[in-house]
C-alpha cells in the first residue's frame, strides 16, 4: 500500500518536478517544495508555504520552524518520519509574505489530491493561512486552535504555526498541547 501511495504522489508531482520557477510567477522560488513523509501516515500537517530554507533544500519545515515542529512532535510522542508534512502553496512567496489568492488557487487542487492519497485520520493545519485556504473561511486562531473540526470527512485540528510560536514563545505550551491532542486523536491512547 505504501508503494502504491508513493507512486500516486510521484504521479501528482511529476508535472512540476524539476521546475526552477514557480508556475504562478513567484520569483523568490528556486524549486517546487512537495510534501514529504510517510504515505501511510495517520497525521497530515499542512503549513502555509516554503520559506528560504525549505526552498533551498526542497523539503517543507526544515528551517527554524521545522526544528521547533520536530521538537514538539517528539514531546507529543511521534517522529517526523511517521507523519506527512506539506504546505498549501508549494513555492516560496517573496519575503515570506502570505500567499496570494492566485497562488492558493493554483496549488489547492494538488493539496486536495495529497489529502486524498494520504487519507490521514487527522489533518493538523499550522497557522490561520493554511486553515483559511483549506476551508475558504476566516478564523481567529487563538479561538479555534485545538478544536476538532471536519474537512471533507476527515477530522481537522488547527494550531499555531511554529513561526508564530518562535515570535511568541508564550504560545509554545499551546502548540505542544495541540500536537499531543492531534496524536492522541489519531492513535487513541497508543501513538505507534
Amino acid at each position: 500500500m505504501a508503494s502504491f501511495k508513493t507512486d500516486l504522489l510521484n504521479e501528482l508531482y511529476t508535472p512540476l518536478r524539476g521546475a526552477t520557477q514557480c508556475p504562478v510567477g513567484t520569483d523568490a522560488c528556486t524549486k517546487i517544495v512537495f510534501g514529504v513523509g510517510d504515505p501511510l501516515a495517520k497525521i497530515m500537517f499542512i503549513g502555509e508555504a516554503p520559506g528560504r530554507n525549505e526552498d533551498a533544500q526542497g523539503e517543507p519545515f526544515v528551517g527554524r520552524s521545522g526544528q521547533l515542529l520536530n521538537k514538539c512532535l517528539n514531546v507529543a510522542g511521534i517522529k517526523r518520519e511517521n507523519v506527512f508534512i506539506t504546505n498549501i502553496v508549494k513555492c516560496r512567496p517573496p519575503d515570506n509574505r502570505k500567499p496570494l489568492p492566485s497562488e492558493v488557487a493554483f496549488y489547492k487542487p494538488i493539496l486536495l489530491r495529497e489529502i486524498k492519497i494520504i487519507r490521514p485520520a487527522v489533518i493538523c493545519t499550522l497557522g490561520s493561512s493554511s486553515l483559511e485556504a483549506l476551508t475558504n473561511s476566516t478564523f481567529s486562531m487563538t479561538k479555534i486552535r485545538g478544536k476538532i473540526l471536519s474537512f471533507a470527512g476527515t477530522d481537522l485540528i488547527p494550531t499555531f504555526h511554529p513561526a508564530y510560536v518562535l515570535r511568541n514563545p508564550a504560545a509554545l505550551s499551546d502548540l505542544q498541547n495541540d500536537l499531543i491532542k492531534v496524536v492522541k486523536h489519531a492513535y487513541g491512547t497508543s501513538n505507534t
